[in-house]
């Protein structure tokens, strides 16, 4: 879905998975200071949004999330992970409940599949699931803005920022008073900073919480009854997951960015050693330069200098070996 901010100027589309919206407006740097300092709007409308009403909403979510949902109060903003049967991420889900209907948004694409999942699972429950990508938009105000919020709008507030439900029409209007517009790749290079995974991003088809932080954040310890609990609590008791997220800093003499998938190894071990992870996402931060995320076997020292194809990188830990 492309969307009508495509025309501000100096608008430069993204690609990818988040192909619709604005890579940037011109000024990658400036954008990312903005929206650090409090200022400015993210359009996030090409990001899925699901709803979900009816008396049971949470009740019944809260057997299927791994989020402890059953008494979330109006207007707390909550994260969860829908999991596979063996404990793998599915799906991601950025959550608030109004007090009459659950609203979540997801990765682009990707609310296809959700609904398809939460339909099967209705049972006898008093719930209703619908995809309202097609008239609700989520706009991303930073932490620290003063932005006005128009009246009805329903707000998911975190410490990073508030994300706005929107209603597809009314996006142009808004971005007139909310400005200014910050693209995509600002939003993400903060994202990296603040050691933030995304779906599709930091995970593959094998992906467990634990490597990733979420324990915690999106998984609560202190419930079971969802798909996937038996390996979340295997791990957490009895073991530790096979790879952990590190915080990257990427050699500054390098014109290229290592992309997405780039094989890391070790640096003593030279361009043909044995590979020890792979890069997740990277950016170039306006204050840290190039940096990245990435994942790599938990038995990696701490210490030790790595290889992201070619070009250097220290790592900090995310996630505790």
């Amino acid at each position: 879905m492309k969307s009508p901010l495509l025309s501000l100027p100096g608008a430069v589309p993204a690609e990818g998975v988040d192909e619709g919206v604005a890579a940037h407006y011109g000024d990658l740097f400036r954008e990312q200071r903005a929206l650090a300092g409090g200022t400015g709007f993210v359009d996030l409308s090409h990001r899925g949004v699901v709803s979900v009403t009816g008396d049971d909403r949470l009740s019944w979510l809260h057997l299927l999330l791994t989020q402890h949902v059953s008494d979330l109060p109006t207007g707390q903003a909550t994260e969860a992970l829908i999991l596979s049967a063996h404990g793998h991420i599915e799906h991601a889900l950025y959550l608030v409940d109004d007090g009459t209907t659950v609203w979540a948004h997801v990765e682009p694409g990707t609310q296809e599949a959700l609904i398809a999942y939460l339909e099967s699972m209705k049972f006898f429950y008093r719930v209703d699931v619908a995809d309202r990508t097609d008239e609700i938009a989520v706009v991303h105000l930073p932490a620290g803005s003063i932005a006005e919020v128009p009246q009805g709008v329903v707000v998911r507030e975190t410490p990073y920022g508030r994300d706005l439900f929107l209603p597809r029409a009314d996006l142009e209007s808004y971005a007139d008073k909310a400005g200014p517009a910050v693209g995509l790749l600002a939003y993400e290079a903060l994202r990296v900073e603040q050691h933030r995974p995304r779906l599709g991003f930091e995970t593959d088809h094998r992906t467990i919480p634990h490597e990733l932080g979420w324990i915690g954040t999106a998984v609560h310890l202190q419930k079971g009854c969802y798909r996937g609990q038996e390996t979340v609590a295997r791990v957490q008791n009895l073991g530790k997951p096979p790879r952990r997220l590190v915080f990257l800093h990427l050699d500054g003499s390098e014109v290229h960015l290592p992309p997405a998938g780039a094989d890391l190894r070790l640096a003593d071990e030279g361009p043909d050693g044995r590979k020890i992870g792979f890069v997740t996402t990277s950016v170039r931060h306006h204050e840290l330069g190039p940096v990245a995320l990435a994942l790599v076997k938990r038995n990696v020292p701490l210490d030790a200098r790595l290889l992201a194809d070619s070009t250097a990188a220290a790592q900090e830990a995310v996630v505790e070996p």
